[in-house]
């Protein structure tokens, strides 16, 4: 690798202690230049395009922006976890080194992860975001329940009312969606999730749709405050009479995997840690 990319997130790393670990490291056992983002500052430059690797140092929440700015430029993200759940992150900072010497010795792969893109109209402008885990449409902090209808492929699917609704990632099915009643759905499937935030009747379940599905969702509120936001980072308010269209974004999330990396350990330990049992027989 000729080119590294370090994306850290300084909030978690004010004395940049951990960061200068990360380069000490690289230098270890790479010949290559080392290229520092902070804040995912400047990560939607072309430059981008020519990293062989780019570190995503710091959480989840990282990770989501990392990957929604470099997505287009199909580089390989290695997340590396000095927050706090981590789940999305691919190795512990304390496991950096033996992870560095995997890659150079080429034992490790790359997955590609499903990604959403939306967009809304707005006084004929066309907002547009995109995202790793999901885009939710939930209702203000004062505001009554949101009466949603949905269509797919055109074609009506429902109208409810609830508090809001959530399209998710098979990578965002272990985010908002899971906490609200959703599946965990393999992170590696090329599937949409449409997950109702708490409906009023129990009938609206969450419903799994292949990823070249096109959805429309319209909000039937006059008065209600509603927004619209992905990955929990970026936002806008939704007026009534808006329509808002997801559909699977032309670009994936390349993340790096070690070759020892297992996805069901991981899940236990930083997402069903309550169940004791999930552990089973070792």
């Amino acid at each position: 690798m000729k080119k590294v990319g370090v994306n850290i997130n300084t909030s978690k790393d004010e004395d940049e202690k951990n960061l200068n670990f990360i380069k000490n490291i690289i230098n270890k056992y790479m010949e290559c230049e080392i290229i520092v983002f902070k804040d995912s500052e400047g990560l939607d430059c072309h430059e981008i395009k020519n990293l062989q690797l780019l570190i995503s140092l710091g959480g989840d929440g990282t990770m989501l922006s990392t990957a929604r700015k470099v997505s287009k430029y199909d580089v390989p993200v290695l997340g590396v976890n000095i927050g706090t759940l981590g789940f999305l992150t691919a190795v512990e900072i304390s496991d950096f080194e033996n992870a560095v010497k995997d890659i150079s010795e080429g034992k490790f792969s790359i997955e590609s992860r499903t990604m959403l893109y939306c967009n809304i109209c707005k006084d004929k402008e066309k907002i547009e975001f995109n995202a790793l885990n999901d885009i939710v449409i939930t209702k203000g902090p004062l505001s009554s329940m949101i009466t949603h209808e949905i269509k797919v492929n055109d074609k009506f699917y429902s109208s409810f009312i609830a508090d809001g609704v959530i399209i998710s990632t098979p990578t965002g099915s272990t985010a908002y969606a899971l906490s609200t009643g959703g599946p965990i759905i393999y992170p590696t499937l090329d599937v949409i999730e449409i997950t109702p935030i708490s409906p009023h009747t129990q009938g609206i379940k969450t419903m799994i749709l292949p990823s070249d599905d096109r959805i429309n969702i319209s909000v039937k509120n006059r008065s209600s405050d509603m927004i619209l936001m992905a990955d929990g980072q970026e936002s806008v308010n939704i007026n009534y009479g808006e329509e808002i269209t997801i559909t699977k974004n032309f670009n994936s999330c390349k993340i790096l995997r070690m070759d020892n990396y297992d996805y069901f350990e991981i899940l236990r330990n930083k997402i069903l840690w309550r169940t004791m049992e999930c552990v089973g027989d070792k």
